[in-house]
């Protein structure tokens, strides 16, 4: 199956679904030796700023190209062939092919429409879970919400897609991450589901017997922080808001993870997405009344500069706004606090509403990142038979 197990590095190649704007993508294209070689992604507006970003990034376009239609095309006839061309044509020039992607998660989430795998965007994480089944990636990468996780109802779905994905040969890790345990500056928890074809594993020289887990997957290898400890520390919690005001990072607290020293790091006064931000229509006199750092209702969240964002939601009327500017967050700062490069920009043209949904649903880029160099860690390791990785099976 492989062209060349002897190499500690393979080449990998990667399909992309539910891509968004390509964040969770760029995470993967930023880690050595994978290749993006096909981006699917429903939505035309996100699609268009995922082509433009990669234009920005001097990132090669994917072999295989950009599709704009339901995941659903795969599973007819037409969809199904050109899918399984590609896969079968990606295999002759790269050692592993995965698929990676996020489905839309609001029928899960505990704060959206909790409809399930009922619900029309439920749906599509079965969808999902049928292409990995039809046409046996050799891993792929599954990203939800924590109310797939967590909640009861929809765990029992969460279980049975897995039932699935082991019941077609794959063996699969789990792990609810948090975004800021990879130094981004936000509370971001997610499940990530990740599995590989047992005919890999094997082709590797590991030996399994017993339960599909994989136990010594290396989930921790690639994390700057543990949440626990992070999100305990004295942070600031609120303070009298003033417009245009300074104030000095406390002593006892991570600063890399702080919004002011990512919208510094970002330069985000001077980037290109600086002025895009909704005007308020009425809410201008609320806008002032709002605590730096008052981020616990609902909606009409002001971060504080020197503490992590909530998660970054920023659709169903959830306005966050500025620590220190009567306004709410740009989307060059909403950029910020997903840990994208400076250099990601997102054209003119599209709504500000696209703009912000695109930003809110993607994966944060140091998130992504880490997960990318944690599965090729774990590749690489078990291939030159690292002791550390042997122990795979529960």
């Amino acid at each position: 199956m492989l062209n060349s197990l002897e190499k500690q590095t393979p080449k990998i190649g990667i399909f992309s679904f539910f891509a968004g704007a390509g964040f969770l993508d760029l995470g993967f294209e930023m880690t050595k030796d994978f290749e993006t070689l096909f981006v699917n992604e429903y939505h035309k507006p996100f699609l268009d700023i995922y082509k433009s970003s990669r234009t920005n990034l001097k990132i090669a376009e994917p072999h295989f190209g950009y599709n704009a239609e339901s995941i659903e095309t795969f599973l007819n006839k037409r969809g199904s062939q050109f899918l399984g061309q590609s896969i079968e044509e990606a295999r002759a020039t790269h050692d592993l092919i995965g698929f990676i992607g996020g489905p839309p998660c609001p029928d899960f989430s505990v704060g959206g429409k909790n409809k399930g795998v009922e619900g029309e965007n439920g749906k599509l994480s079965g969808t999902y879970v049928e292409l990995i089944t039809r046409n046996n990636p050799d891993f792929f990468l599954f990203e939800n919400v924590k109310g797939l996780y967590r909640t009861k109802k929809h765990r029992e779905f969460f279980n049975s897609i897995k039932t699935k994905l082991i019941a077609n040969g794959y063996y699969l890790t789990e792990k609810l991450i948090n975004a800021i345990e990879f130094g981004a500056p936000q509370d971001r928890e997610r499940i990530i589901l990740i599995g590989f074809k047992r005919n890999i594993l094997t082709d590797f020289g590991l030996e399994l017997n017993g339960s599909p887990i994989l136990k010594a997957f290396p989930w921790d290898s690639k994390i700057s922080h543990i949440s626990k400890i992070v999100l305990s520390l004295n942070w600031p919690t609120q303070e009298t808001f003033v417009e245009n005001s300074t104030k000095r990072c406390p002593n006892d607290v991570l600063e890399e993870l702080t919004v002011e020293h990512w919208f510094k790091k970002n330069d985000v006064e001077n980037h290109p997405n600086s002025n895009h931000y909704f005007q308020p229509r009425a809410g201008l006199p609320k806008f002032l009344t709002i605590y730096e750092g008052d981020d616990l209702k609902k909606s009409y969240k002001r971060l504080h500069r020197w503490r992590y964002s909530p998660t970054a939601a920023y659709g169903n009327n959830e306005v966050h706004l500025h620590p220190y500017k009567a306004r709410r967050i740009s989307v060059a700062d909403a950029l910020a606090i997903q840990s994208l490069p400076k250099e990601f920009v997102i054209p003119d043209n599209i709504s500000l509403t696209n703009m912000f949904k695109t930003v809110g649903n993607g994966v944060p880029f140091l998130a992504a990142k880490g997960l990318a160099e944690t599965i090729l860690d774990y590749i690489k390791n078990v291939k030159i038979k690292n002791p550390e990785y042997a122990e795979v099976i529960g």
